[in-house]
């Protein structure tokens, strides 16, 4: 059974994903995917042993994306089931110019105008669960229960524990804590774990402060691969780590599909939606605030409290309370 996947487009999301395609490969035991999404979705899925093909959508990019569009659809084909996570128009035009007849996308004008199955799913819920209902809306026989992250890049074997320190969000500056602040938990762990520090290239700056903080407190035992990772190397670190600190992020899902302990520090966004999926050694680390969750890239009022008011100290803790 032919099956293409639109992938969603942030690391995090597609990684929230995984549990969908893991029901779709049980529940149709001869299904054969092809994914399409953007670089980092696609680096992170394209191991998957039932993923025959894995494309690179660059639609986006062309002068007329609508031709773009259809000339993608026309080189994909037909497919017994094409699927959607990602609510966007362009998206369920792709699944419409594939011809297939069976189309599934989360109900919105475009995608009830076009496509054969738009079921209404209630944003209620953990994010992971809202993309593994969509994934069954055909399927009669499906338990309702939605499994675990899963990644099938080779986690790295470490000859020590390993603590990885993720001061990154890609999605905007009101979801990051203080670097100074990781630096802090950092060196309270430093004699019982080589620390790395994790960063996109974006994110190169706020790991140099980290560094230099943990320079300054007399602290070599670290790497700094801030920048110098691609997605699968990126992937297969975090799954070696022993103990994770990170804000709500890409690299914080990826912890979780290796069952990573992790402690999640959480500030404007629904820790009940985006939370790490099914890891037992996780916690968050958060504020109940009047403004949040706001759900904004930048802090609309400025002061930023839902992160500012969060202390090492609280951090720190929250690591000894794991019993690691």
């Amino acid at each position: 059974m032919k099956i293409l996947i639109i992938l969603p487009n942030w690391l995090g999301d597609a990684v929230m994903a995984t549990p969908a395609i893991e029901l779709l490969a049980k529940y149709y035991p001869s299904a054969r995917f092809t994914f399409v999404g953007s670089y980092v979705s696609i680096e992170a899925l394209k191991y998957h042993p039932l993923c025959e093909e894995a494309i690179v959508d660059e639609t986006k990019k062309a002068p007329n994306r609508m031709k773009a569009t259809y000339q993608l659809a026309k080189k994909l084909g037909s497919f017994d089931m094409a699927i959607s996570f990602r609510n966007q128009i362009h998206a369920s035009l792709l699944l419409k110019l594939t011809g297939s007849v069976v189309c599934v996308a989360k109900k919105s004008w475009h995608s009830a105008f076009l496509l054969s199955h738009t079921p209404t799913i209630k944003a209620d819920k953990h994010l992971s669960k809202q993309y593994s209902e969509l994934a069954m809306i055909n399927t009669d026989a499906w338990d309702k229960v939605t499994p675990k992250l899963r990644l099938y890049i080779e986690p790295k074997k470490f000859d020590k524990p390993t603590m990885g320190i993720n001061a990154g969000a890609t999605y905007g500056s009101a979801k990051r804590w203080y670097p100074e602040r990781f630096a802090q938990v950092a060196a309270e762990f430093s004699d019982r774990y080589e620390i790395i520090i994790f960063g996109g290239p974006n994110e190169v700056d706020m790991a140099k402060e980290i560094e230099s903080s943990l320079v300054a407190s007399n602290i070599t035992s670290y790497v700094n691969l801030a920048g110098k990772t691609d997605i699968r190397e990126l992937c297969s670190l975090i799954g070696g780590c022993s103990l994770f600190i990170t804000n709500d992020s890409g690299p914080m899902h990826v912890a979780s599909a290796y069952n990573v302990p992790t402690i999640s520090i959480f500030g404007p966004t629904k820790h009940h939606e985006t939370s790490q999926w099914m890891n037992e050694k996780s916690t968050i680390v958060r504020h109940d605030m009047e403004c949040s969750p706001c759900m904004r890239r930048e802090c609309p009022l400025g002061h930023h409290e839902c992160m500012k008011s969060i202390t090492a100290s609280e951090v720190i803790e929250a690591v000894k309370e794991l019993n690691l």
